[in-house]
């Protein structure tokens, strides 16, 4: 009976693009700072992945696949370092700096800011600390072999670098500091660039260990850089008062380090599984394949951890309002992949033997997957931020245990069969798999649905997506790649057609806002001629 009736506000609030835009000013769509959002931290995230795409280059041909894959397994035992001894603290930490800060009350600010750096440094320490005192084991574990226990030990560094910059990172994007944090990852990133592919020119692979910690350390210099500027005095603390911040802090994160522990711990599992099943090789292979599948659509998620979920969070006690944000972030999300998915798709082939080499042409059908599996991303992604606003820990953590479980199973059926492809497959598979289980969740917990829009765009992004997918197989190569780029355009100018119609112009990003006016401009010359 509730389910129905707030299906019945949602549908109230979810009207057709043309009504939308007749609301008053206060009840009309989000779309603009939706759109802003995305183009400041998708800018960002597009210079980092210029920067991503220049490093693996370089990674690639100083280092081939076997090479390739020591640095994926590296990073993944940092990432997973940085998961377990962070206690979810980078995200839940986000959260109660935005709170502290929405109260307006300067001493809980300052207590919410104090207790968030010191926590940092703590488990920035043990963090370093579970590395040095089992390096032996991960490394046995990881590679099937003692001789890597050195660099897992030295690796400790980068961990409690990444573990600080974290929670420093967390402050920023706490106080809504937006431009700040895309200034810091763009610089951390570039100096950690430069300086890390020196190093494996200079070292080879004995370079990997002492790149992967410069990067660390060059992200931690820019989070300090950036986060001193939020002056906050510091207040004198009571034991009680830590204390209690400190398990509000640790309570939520929680639930965000075994979401975070399930994503690393399942692509660290896939890495594995590849290793033993299909070779060291077929390791970089996957792991090459993976590192581009995700550079386009990552802009998109980004912008929703930035932004969305601030938003969404301040909304969380109205269903109605709630679930009309996740469907407008829900079609932006939409209509920005699409074209860039099926491009890369088409693409693959291209773009793995030029930010890599020919070496890697087996990475391919592994690439051509892991696209079908990131549009879903954005799709089930929207749905997801409504459990974890709502605080519903249990139930956020259930989600996410379910995708991990059905992940790893679906990558030891789908590698068995067709080895480093099926990795792909398994991607693709777990989406579908995950979109299924949010949508079904959220309905229950919100009266969710999709709204007309996001199901008409929705299918015919999903519908022509796996038409080029197909296409790339049973069309000769050249005719599969002229059919594939020319749907990615038609895609493009759609997608922008319809963000132009829904945004005001007054919200449009001012870049965005030029280029709509000459558009318009060239649309009336064009009539009048």
């Amino acid at each position: 009976m509730a389910s129905t009736a707030c299906a019945s506000e949602v549908s109230a609030v979810s009207p057709e693009v043309e009504e939308r835009l007749q609301q008053p000013a206060a009840e009309k769509a989000s779309y603009g700072q939706i759109l802003k959002s995305a183009a400041l931290v998708g800018g960002a995230q597009f210079l980092n992945i210029g920067i991503g795409i220049a490093r693996t280059k370089a990674m690639a041909m100083f280092l081939g696949p076997a090479g390739f894959g020591v640095t994926g397994l590296y990073s993944s035992v940092v990432d997973l370092t940085q998961n377990i001894a962070g206690l979810g603290v980078n995200s839940s930490g986000v959260r109660q700096i935005a709170e502290a800060v929405g109260s307006d009350d300067t001493k809980r600010i300052a207590l919410a800011v104090a207790v968030l750096r010191r926590t940092s440094i703590l488990l920035g320490a043990i963090g370093a600390l579970i590395l040095l005192v089992f390096c032996r084991q991960i490394s046995i574990l990881t590679f099937g072999t003692p001789k890597y226990s050195v660099g897992v030990a030295i690796l400790s560094i980068a961990a409690f670098c990444r573990l600080v910059s974290g929670g420093q990172g967390a402050l920023i994007q706490g106080m809504r500091r937006i431009t700040d944090l895309a200034k810091m990852n763009v610089l951390g990133a570039v100096f950690g660039a430069v300086a890390g592919v020196v190093l494996v020119y200079l070292f080879r692979e004995n370079g990997i260990v002492p790149y992967l910690i410069v990067v660390a350390a060059m992200s931690t210099v820019m989070s300090w850089w950036y986060s001193r500027k939020i002056q906050v005095r510091t207040p004198r603390l009571s034991i009680v008062q830590i204390g209690g911040e400190a398990a509000a802090l640790l309570k939520l994160g929680s639930a965000f380090m075994i979401s975070s522990m399930m994503t690393l711990g399942v692509a660290y599992g896939v890495r594995i599984l590849v290793l033993h099943k299909a070779g060291l090789a077929a390791t970089g292979l996957y792991q090459s394949a993976w590192t581009i599948g995700g550079l386009y659509v990552s802009f998109i998620l980004q912008a929703m951890g930035a932004d969305f979920y601030p938003r969404l969070t301040a909304s969380i006690s109205h269903d109605t309002i709630c679930n009309r944000l996740v469907n407008e972030q829900m079609l932006v999300g939409i209509l920005l992949a699409s074209s860039g998915v099926i491009a890369t798709l088409t693409l693959a082939p291209v773009v793995i033997s030029v930010l890599y080499s020919s070496r890697f042409d087996a990475a391919v059908p592994v690439l051509r997957w892991i696209c079908l599996g990131t549009l879903l991303q954005v799709i089930s992604w929207p749905m997801g931020f409504i459990v974890v606003a709502k605080g519903r820990q249990n139930l956020f953590v259930f989600c996410e245990v379910s995708w991990a479980i059905a992940s790893i199973l679906l990558a030891w059926g789908c590698v068995a069969r067709w080895a480093v492809v099926g990795s792909g497959i398994a991607f693709f598979l777990s989406y579908v798999f995950h979109t299924g289980l949010m949508y079904f969740i959220v309905r229950r917990l919100t009266g969710f649905s999709w709204s007309r829009d996001n199901m008409r765009i929705g299918a015919l992004s999903v519908t022509v997506t796996g038409l080029v997918f197909g296409a790339v197989y049973v069309l000769s190569p050249l005719t599969a790649a002229v059919v594939g780029t020319t749907t990615a355009a038609l895609i493009g100018v759609y997608s922008a057609r319809v963000l132009l119609r829904i945004i005001p112009g007054s919200e449009l990003p001012p870049r965005v806002r030029r280029l709509a006016e000459i558009v318009r401009l060239a649309r009336a010359a064009s009539h009048a001629a």
